[in-house]
């Protein structure tokens, strides 16, 4: 099966178009931290599923992420769209941010941290350590990071992915983060058009689900973390 980074570097139209059909989480991140005139940095910022919100009030929007091919996709979104030049694109590594000390008010990163700290990385717990530790450095006193992973698709209620529990409980014990859980559906017109958006990144796994269900909207469920500094 295609690996996802493959599918970052080489998909991004196809996976731009299916997180295009999940909710819109404006209203998730402005109970958290409301971010009009703030100083904002996206970490792992992909195509823009939480840019294209973060950029409509920010002052200031870093977007970063290691796949250029879907900075590049983000980029041309926002010239279509007329956004201000009030942001920029930086091909970056979360635990090395070429970003300056205390220069971001929010710090926002989706389903992207977990790449470097599921453990199945034997590096995962010094990945977490060297990614929280470059948070802190550039969020500004009584700034706010705000985390969103995954906790199963295909399930109505959390049932986060056993490679990913140790750094969810590290998150909350070791760094003080507050938790909740969100419903993220997918939906689309119709079951083929499902299976055609969705297969090419979750595999055959959830093929045969939306085959057996008859789904049109594919439940997922998405962990949200918080800590105000």
């Amino acid at each position: 099966m295609t690996t996802h980074e493959e599918i970052y570097a080489n998909q991004a139209v196809a996976y731009d178009l299916m997180i295009s059909r999940q909710p819109d989480l404006t209203e998730v991140i402005s109970e958290i931290k409301g971010f009009h005139d703030l100083d904002v940095l996206d970490l792992g910022a992909g195509s823009g599923r939480l840019a294209m919100i973060l950029a409509q009030k920010a002052r200031s929007l870093v977007c970063t992420d290691r796949s250029s091919s879907m900075l590049d996709l983000l980029e041309r979104k926002f010239i279509q769209q007329g956004t201000a030049r009030h942001w920029q694109t930086v091909v970056a590594d979360h635990r090395q941010l070429p970003i300056p000390d205390e220069s971001v008010d929010l710090a926002v990163s989706g389903w992207s941290i977990s790449y470097l700290t599921n453990s199945g990385n034997p590096e995962w717990r010094s990945n977490l350590e060297r990614i929280m530790s470059e948070l802190y450095r550039v969020v500004r006193v009584h700034g706010t990071i705000v985390i969103f992973e995954t906790l199963g698709t295909g399930t109505i209620t959390p049932d986060p992915p056993e490679i990913l529990k140790l750094y969810y409980s590290s998150l909350e014990k070791d760094y003080g983060f507050q938790h909740t859980w969100i419903r993220t559906d997918y939906t689309f017109r119709d079951v083929e058009e499902t299976k055609e958006n969705m297969a090419f990144f979750f595999g055959e796994s959830i093929a045969h689900q939306i085959t057996v269900n008859q789904w049109s909207t594919v439940p997922e469920c998405a962990g949200v973390w918080w800590k105000h500094l």
